[in-house]
Order: structure tokens, then sequence, then C-alpha cells
């Protein structure tokens, strides 16, 4: 299959500056780049669709530059219905770092930060060299500036879309870039891109976006939506990963695999055909776990958050080790305890309302302590009880849990 054949049957193209491109990506090499502000330490699983295309097209022989926005990171891209707040300097630079170090790991190309290029041009030199080519009228047509013009936008977020357009001119000079590739909302900047080096080097350069990866609500994923899934599994551990991909809805889950994979048509429609037989075996969202956890963390991580998940469901806590047990329970209610009675502990942790309804659950046999059932109210909850001297995991009912840590 070309590659443009593959991009199309995954979803993957929105928008193309030129049909030429298709042929281009199908026939020629090409340098290209992505790139990403830098406004949190570590991407998501928004970025993570678009930045494998670097993947995806480097497999077919073209040559991939992944950007940080040191500088553009400073002004913040356009929101569509407000000004972004800005952050400041030191937190870019920490972000910037983060984001360095991580494309390189997990992506394994060349990586570059416009505050290179940026940080000793004058604001004369700017106007003059680059501002000059851009017509404002051109500038307000863009979809999110024309949508803020009712609300209000500021000049600073007025000039960042000629800011993407220099990254552009840029790196067509000094790397030999033509295309750049983004999510679907950088279609305006990438555009003024081209155009500028139309006008200032009369070169044609190329765009293409790619549809934005979007949760089963029609959200896209995002730190400003607050449904992140961070790349960074400090921050997103394997475990949580897993649970959000093990669980995606039956209407997402193909076309995740198709964004999200690098498994092949026919996989993935073998893959279809079995999870629309069986559904409730949920063969579509494993396979897509285990091929998203995998490239990001390694097969061992994959393995360590699918026994966490099978211990839990099986309700075995005790087989778990402290690290899993506390990647397991990350957002579970907890708190610090000492040695206590059952009840003391049922009562003064919230666990239960009052005394008699601790009573109610202890004779209805609802509350478990690491998985095994306890129903005695003076049994003392001491640290030998606790995995590794340290955790235990109260259960209330089938689903309520809450973790206590002896200090």
């Amino acid at each position: 299959m070309k590659l443009s054949e593959d991009l199309q049957w995954r979803g993957l193209i929105k928008d193309i500056s030129s049909p030429e491109l298709l042929k281009k990506l199908d026939e020629e090499q090409l340098t290209f780049y992505i790139g990403t502000d830098p406004t949190a330490d570590s991407m998501h699983i928004g970025h993570f669709s678009s930045f494998l295309i670097a993947n995806r097209l480097a497999r077919y022989g073209h040559k991939p530059i992944l950007l940080v926005g040191g500088a553009t990171g400073l002004i913040g891209d356009p929101k569509p219905s407000q000004e972004r707040q800005m952050i400041s300097a030191d937190e870019v630079l920490k972000n910037v770092e983060g984001l360095t170090r991580q494309a390189k790991q997990i992506f394994g190309f060349e990586v570059v930060n416009n505050y290179d290029w940026t940080k000793d041009m004058t604001i004369l030199d700017f106007l003059r060299d680059y501002g000059k080519y851009i017509n404002v009228n051109y500038m307000l047509d863009k979809d999110i500036i024309s949508r803020r013009l009712d609300s209000g936008i500021t000049f600073c977020e007025f000039a960042y879309t000629l800011l993407q357009g220099m990254d552009f001119v840029h790196l067509y000079e000094e790397k030999g870039v033509t295309l750049q590739v983004a999510g679907s909302d950088q279609w305006g900047n990438i555009t003024t891109g081209i155009e500028l080096a139309r006008k200032m080097k009369d070169v044609e350069l190329y765009g293409m976006t790619m549809p934005l990866v979007v949760d089963s609500n029609g959200v896209k994923f995002g730190k400003t939506e607050g449904n992140a899934l961070w790349l960074d599994k400090n921050k997103t551990s394997s475990y949580e990963l897993y649970q959000y991909l093990i669980n995606a809805s039956d209407d997402c889950v193909i076309d995740y695999l198709k964004k999200l994979t690098f498994l092949s048509k026919e996989e993935i429609e073998e893959l279809e055909a079995k999870h629309q037989q069986k559904p409730e075996d949920r063969i579509a969202q494993k396979a897509l776990a285990h091929e998203v956890i995998t490239f990001l963390h390694g097969e061992d991580e994959y393995r360590k958050a699918e026994h966490i998940s099978e211990v839990l469901f099986n309700g075995n806590i005790k087989e778990l080790s402290l690290e899993e047990v506390e990647a397991g329970f990350k957002d579970v209610p907890n708190f610090e305890m000492t040695e206590c009675t059952l009840l003391e502990l049922l009562v003064n942790q919230k666990i239960a309302s009052s005394r008699r309804e601790a009573r109610e659950f202890l004779a209805a046999g609802s509350i478990t302590i690491n998985g095994e059932k306890v129903t005695d109210e003076n049994q003392v909850i001491t640290p030998d009880m606790a995995i590794e001297q340290k955790i235990i995991i109260i259960r209330r009912g089938k689903k309520k849990y809450y973790m206590g840590v002896f200090v």
C-alpha cells in the first residue's frame, strides 16, 4: 500500500495544501517538521497520534524534524474562545527540556527549538523581515483569529501565526524542510508559513493536517480540556493508560487502532471482525492497549499494567507489590493511619458515617482489607497486615476503595 493510501485509510489526512502533495509523499523523500509548544513538560495522547506521523512518514523514507516551541510557547497559540494564560519563562524552559528529552526518547528523531533562531531577533527585524509580507486582512481571515474578533484578541496572540510561519521559512532555509504536518487546529498557521515562503523565497512549501483524536464525547484530548493522558509514565502510569484504553468505547476503538498503532490494514480488519462477533471479549481494546503502551514504555510496562488489572479484577490485592498497589490505587481517597480497631478505622476515616453504619457494613460482609473479608469490629489493624508493612486497601461494597498508609 502506498503511503498516501495508508494515511487516507487510517483517516489521518484532513487538509492538504495541494493535491500534488500526495504524489510527492509516494514518490519523493521529503524533509518535514511537526511541532508542539511547551505548555507542559510532557506530551499527552492528543499529541501521540500527530507525532506518530513522523514515524509513519519515516518508514517510507521521509526525514522528520520535531520542533519544540520555546519561542512560540512564550506567546501562546490563540484559543478559540478566550485569551490563553501566559506561563513564565522559567516554566517554559523547564517544559522545553522535558519535551525535548521525551521526544528524543519516544520518537528518536532530530529535535529543534525555535527559541534558538528567535531569541536574538529585534522587533524591528521581525516587522521588517517578516511582517511586511503578510497582509492584515489575510490574518483576519484565519479561523481562530476571526472567531476572537468579537470578544477581543491581543496583538500578542494575533502575531502568533506569523511567528509560526517564520519557523517554516527558517527550517526551509536551514534544514531543507518543505512540508509541515500538524493537527487540524494548526491549519491557519501552516498556511501562513506557506504564504510567507511564497512571497519571501518564491517557493512552494506544503502542509498537511490530521483530524484531532477525540474521546467518546467528541472532545479532543488535551491539558486545557482536563482529560489529558500524559505520555510520561510518572504523570499517567502505564496502568492508568491501560485502564483508559481497555475501556475505550466500541464506537471509538477501531478508529484508535488506525490512528494510534502501526498494525496493518489486514490486522485491524481482522480485529474488527472478531470484535463485532464478541465485543464483550474486548479483543480490539486489548490490542490497542498493548500496541500503545509497548510503543511508549516497552513490553515490561504493558505486562505490569495487565497484571495489576487482572489481580484487581480477581480481588487478590496481596499479590501486588507496593509499587503496583500505588499505581493501581493512585486516585482513590487515601489517608495516614496508625494501629487502631477496624471499627475505629471505618468511622474515623469516614468510610462509614457512624458506628452503627460501620457495624451494618461488617455484618453484611461489605468490607474487605487487601482483598480479604473482615467482620470483627474489634480486630486491630496493624502494619503486619499491610502490603510491605505500609499500605492497606479497604474496599466497601463492590467499587468503593480507600488506601491507608501507615506512618
